[in-house]
């Protein structure tokens, strides 16, 4: 991947969650990244294709945790997931998936696909690993352990979303509310401190 390339998605990312996909135009990234209009188009022909490369990009990071740590226990996943949520709630975020699936049903078929793609994924991550957390005793809860990442998915993008507007105590409240359903033995409060809200790298699964 060229340096250009690599900080056109970059930017890209920190703009969709910031704005949405459709708030912003090649031109914000060709004024920030101090580069002509062109240059962007060279590497994207489309806004479709530079969305959809975000989503890869973002993909990688999930299936790259994922193999980093095969023998981590789903209890212990769960809690670095909810810890970078937390920490984008701190700094007043939204995670990709959050930003994209408001606004899926102006996409083309290309984005589509790919928010799919990103949905099933971190959804059956969180599937597996509330399986492996019941199975270890850890967490409990009735149902198929898909469904029940269905319910945690939407509580964490939810959590998200809400706390921008009303503050990131409810972030707080409500998670802790969806661990102590789940019967899990720790809160948001037994998370490590926050340090300064980062510019990039947020909802970063490494």
């Amino acid at each position: 991947m060229s340096e250009t390339r690599e900080h056109i998605i970059r930017l890209a990312d920190r703009l969709i969650r910031q704005r949405g996909f459709n708030a912003f135009s090649y031109a914000d990234i060709a004024a920030v990244l101090n580069i002509r209009k062109a240059a962007v188009h060279y590497h994207f022909a489309t806004k479709s294709l530079l969305g959809q490369a975000v989503i890869e990009e973002e993909l990688r990071r999930v299936e790259g945790y994922r193999q980093a740590h095969p023998k981590l226990g789903g209890d212990l996943q769960i809690r670095h997931l909810v810890g970078v949520f937390f920490h984008n709630s701190q700094c007043n975020a939204v995670c990709l998936m959050g930003a994209l699936t408001p606004e899926f049903a102006t996409f083309d078929a290309g984005m589509q696909a790919m928010v799919q793609r990103l949905c099933v994924a971190i959804r059956e991550w969180v599937g597996d690993c509330l399986e492996d957390a019941r199975s270890a005793g850890w967490m409990r809860f009735g149902g198929s352990a898909m469904d029940r990442a269905a319910l945690v998915v939407s509580t964490l993008l939810s959590s998200l979303l809400l706390s921008r507007v009303e503050g990131a105590g409810l972030f707080c409240r409500m998670i802790d509310r969806l661990l102590e359903d789940l019967g899990a033995g720790w809160r948001v409060g037994d998370l490590p401190a926050i340090g300064p809200a980062r510019q990039e790298g947020l909802y970063s699964f490494t």
